[in-house]
């Protein structure tokens, strides 16, 4: 009896090593019944949830960096924009514009040359 039980596992295992591995058998799921499948069903698992955080992980990392370029751009936009007001507001508080623009309004200047000190040792 016991020398047939012995026979019964050794022929499951022949049967096991023997299967043909054809596409009926993965695409009718019998692939899943195995005793390997089964017992590392916790690694796919693991593996799978790895698997899509790091395709998270990717989307998000390419949604900073496309913000950024636009921060970026902005930046430079904004950087010119006020090199330009700069050149404006220098060119229109030169003395001989202030003196110009005073004379097509009208406004005279009483005491336009400024008091000369002399400082003396």
């Amino acid at each position: 009896m016991n020398t047939e039980s012995q026979n019964n596992e050794q022929n499951k295992k022949n049967e096991k090593k023997k299967r043909n591995f054809t596409i009926s058998y993965f695409l009718g799921g019998k692939v899943l019944t195995e005793e390997f499948i089964i017992k590392q069903s916790g690694l796919f698992l693991m593996i799978f949830f790895l698997i899509i955080l790091f395709i998270t992980n990717r989307y998000h990392c390419a949604k900073q960096l496309t913000e950024m370029d636009k921060l970026k751009s902005e930046l430079i936009y904004l950087q010119n924009e006020e090199i330009n007001l700069n050149s404006r507001l220098t060119k229109m508080s030169r003395q001989m514009q202030v003196e110009e623009l005073l004379r097509k309004q009208g406004i005279e200047l009483t005491n336009a040359n400024p008091n000369v000190y002399q400082i003396h040792k």
